[in-house]
């Protein structure tokens, strides 16, 4: 670890040991003007080498939710609860009203700046080939519960932007991998491949918004960290690439060796079949439905470049996704490719 400055900035994580806020706490851990400070249920699960404060509880306490935004600069909110589909309910309960009691007590703190860990996805696909801006409009979409409430948020955060001196920070994250994730597009694909019935949408040809592991984490603790922000930014925290889903699914494909998809259907097939899928699931077996049209929704094309990021925060990613996703693959393999649960358990 890095020696940290008299002058460090204690950064708040919160989900300390969820696969994001890992990421984000070693990456701090690397950088001379951060202090983390770990937020998270059980400290068993933080990395062994984290020196730093632990704070533990539960963020759906009142209670701690006041006291662990006490004496820091920075919270990063990368503890979300969240679902690929329906939840509605537990969207609201399990994640939106704790994290906007959590950033009125951080504003109430003097907390000076607060960090959302969003998605891409909450703006709409590229529908002509442009790139989707780092501020451009939230599109709702009334059947993802999860999306929809993080964009309820966001707007809560520009509103109340700078407000008793709290900046406010929205990282559009690209889509999650590398190992340790379990909730995310490689773990939700590759068993659905052995199935031989995934079809391309609309021929492969959309492109994905990737971010590796360790980008994810230097792109958080560098929006933490950075200084002459506005009282409200949002940043594409994506990777150096943007893949099409044919060269992803290739990919997957080659490495796993399983059968690449036979046909293709249009995205709007794919959310009619999604919309069902999700209809019949209680009386379907499994986990969770073979589609759900979130999955639709981030395999559209998205081309989020990173130019903002890079030069507001100094945000250059690195790590190429065939090798995150590798990793990935390496790490699920000896499980025999388990199908994914697409919703954390309540």
């Amino acid at each position: 670890m890095t020696a940290q400055s008299p002058a460090a900035t204690r950064v708040l994580v919160t989900g300390a040991t969820g696969f994001l806020g890992r990421q984000v706490l070693r990456a701090l851990m690397a950088h001379p003007r951060a202090r983390p400070v770990a937020a998270c249920r059980n400290p068993a699960r933080l990395p062994a080498d984290f020196p730093g404060e632990v704070r533990s509880g539960d963020l759906l306490d009142a209670g701690y939710r006041r006291r662990v935004v006490r004496d820091v600069d920075v919270v990063c909110h990368t503890g979300t609860w969240g679902a690929f589909w329906g939840h509605a309910d537990a969207e609201r309960t399990h994640f939106l009203e704790p994290a906007l009691d959590l950033l009125e007590q951080s504003r109430r703190a003097g907390v000076r700046r607060f960090l959302l860990a969003s998605t891409v996805a909450v703006a709409a696909p590229s529908r002509d080939g442009s790139p989707v801006d780092d501020f451009a409009p939230p599109a709702p979409t009334g059947f993802w519960p999860h999306a929809d409430r993080l964009i309820e948020l966001d707007r809560r955060m520009e509103q109340t932007a700078g407000r008793d001196g709290t900046g406010m920070v929205t990282l559009r994250l690209g889509h999650f991998v590398g190992a340790g994730n379990t909730l995310g597009l490689v773990p939700a694909l590759v068993p659905r491949l052995r199935t031989r019935l995934v079809p391309w949408l609309a021929g492969g040809r959309g492109r994905l918004a990737l971010t590796a592991d360790t980008d994810l984490g230097e792109g958080v603790a560098l929006a933490a960290l950075a200084d002459g922000l506005e009282p409200y930014e949002s940043f594409n925290i994506c990777g150096p690439e943007f893949p099409t889903m044919r060269e992803v699914v290739g990919f997957l494909a080659a490495e796993t060796g399983l059968p690449a998809p036979r046909f293709s259907v249009s995205y709007g097939a794919g959310y009619a079949f999604g919309r069902l899928m999700e209809a019949l699931h209680p009386v379907l077996p499994g986990s969770s439905p073979f589609l759900t049209r979130s999955l639709v929704r981030v395999a559209e094309d998205r081309y989020c470049p990173t130019d903002y990021a890079e030069r507001k925060l100094g945000y250059v990613p690195k790590k190429d996704w065939r090798t995150a996703v590798r990793e990935s693959l390496d790490e699920l393999r000896p499980r025999g490719f388990p199908w994914p649960r697409l919703a954390q358990r309540v």
